[in-house]
């Protein structure tokens, strides 16, 4: 199983009341890193039949040959609609400078790349193309080349890069939006999606690809879920932010997440990309049995109150008050900030494992591992790196 195929999972299980949930459409790739007058940043196209690019019309054309009646958007009376297209975008300077050394940009600096670059993807959206995007990183660029042997010089590495279907979650689609203000939420929404398509990796190596696998990922979910869900409950009117760190049994690699929660009226707030990543990050630390803390901070103007659960054994037991003040203080030595004024508070109780379905009967599909013990001092930390990517704080690197 991939991780696009766990991802089709996961989501499916979470529902939606806690993701959006699908897997992302089929379609061609393009990638905005190209050089030549008239080429704009985007470089050859894949082409269809007779040079025209697959599935719709060239830049400023019309589909269909003489005689064919034309539509406003440039397609021939009906012809299907163009095929969605992967872009993947410079949008940090560090990236485009270690990309450039590959010959990507031409001649091209970084602000008329960005410019270039906005203007074909305006042209593309204006043609009723809908265009998916996600970050052209260097580093992440090389090694995706180096593990699939491809040349990151050549077309071929830079379309497969583009539209990577092992990056977890639903495309980012462009919607016309100008660049300046559009750069900081993709790379917040990109961040998210490295953050699930890790946490989706550990959780498949966790549950195994047999079909006890698949009923043991099903009862991890639906744990998940229900913890979510009573979290949020719990939580009460305003807007909270929950945290997440957790590793597995063994010292294994630590994995950090971070998603809002806003209640208003009683009602959930549709969740977005970090919930998404939240969920999936703790649906590998459950099923991995290993060790890790989930923090509640209340909605600032309500107090600063903080609420905490330790993960242990596959499940998660509210903390005492001291644990919650120590878990706190240890995100301090991870160069967090301490609340100032905080009051720390006990978790309150989370709901078991959900019963399970027909499907999920028998030995092998029991779930996570057992019950944790009754508390007798907080989990390991393990080993860490500082920083929640909280959208609090506009993303940040993994942990």
């Amino acid at each position: 199983m991939t991780v696009r195929e766990l991802w089709g999972e996961v989501s499916g299980a979470l529902g939606a009341a806690v993701v959006r949930g699908g897997r992302p459409r089929a379609g061609r790739w393009v990638l905005l890193a190209g050089r030549g007058a008239g080429a704009g940043v985007g470089g050859p196209r894949p082409g269809g039949a007779g040079g025209v690019p697959a599935g719709g019309a060239p830049p400023g054309g019309c589909a269909g040959g003489s005689g064919a009646r034309g539509r406003r958007d440039g397609r021939a009376r009906g012809a299907p609609p163009p095929q969605p297209v992967a872009v993947a975008l410079a949008v940090e300077a560090a990236d485009f400078a270690g990309l450039a050394r590959y010959g990507l940009f031409g001649a091209l600096r970084h602000q008329e790349y960005l410019r270039r670059s906005e203007e074909q993807l305006r042209a593309l959206h204006g043609q009723g193309v809908e265009v998916h995007l996600r970050v052209f990183e260097a580093g992440d660029f090389e090694d995706y080349c180096d593990a699939l042997g491809l040349d990151p010089r050549t077309p071929a590495a830079r379309v497969a890069y583009a539209g990577d279907p092992e990056l977890a979650g639903e495309p980012f689609v462009y919607t016309g939006e100008r660049l300046a203000d559009l750069a900081p939420v993709l790379l917040d929404d990109h961040r998210a999606r490295v953050r699930m398509s890790v946490a989706c990796a550990a959780l498949l190596d966790a549950v195994g690809d047999d079909p006890a696998g698949q009923r043991r990922l099903t009862s991890v979910m639906r744990y998940v879920t229900s913890a979510y869900l009573a979290l949020a409950e719990g939580a009460g009117e305003g807007c909270h932010l929950l945290t997440l760190r957790c590793h597995g049994p063994e010292d294994g690699e630590e994995l950090t997440s971070a998603a809002d929660v806003c209640v208003e009226a009683g009602s959930l707030r549709p969740a977005g990309r970090d919930t998404e990543a939240f969920c999936v990050t703790l649906a590998a630390g459950v099923a991995a049995g290993g060790a890790g803390a989930v923090l509640l901070h209340g909605d600032p103007e309500t107090g600063p109150v903080v609420r905490g659960w330790a993960l242990a054994g596959g499940r998660l037991r509210p903390m005492t008050v001291h644990e919650v003040f120590d878990e706190l203080a240890d995100d301090a030595e991870r160069g967090l900030p301490f609340p100032p004024g905080v009051m720390p508070r006990p978790g309150f109780p989370l709901p078991d494992v959900p019963p399970a379905g027909p499907s999920s009967s028998g030995p092998s599909s029991s779930g996570p591992p057992p019950s944790a013990p009754p508390p007798s001092g907080r989990p390991s930390s393990g080993p860490s790196r500082p920083g929640f990517p909280g959208p609090r704080k506009g993303g940040g690197p993994l942990g």
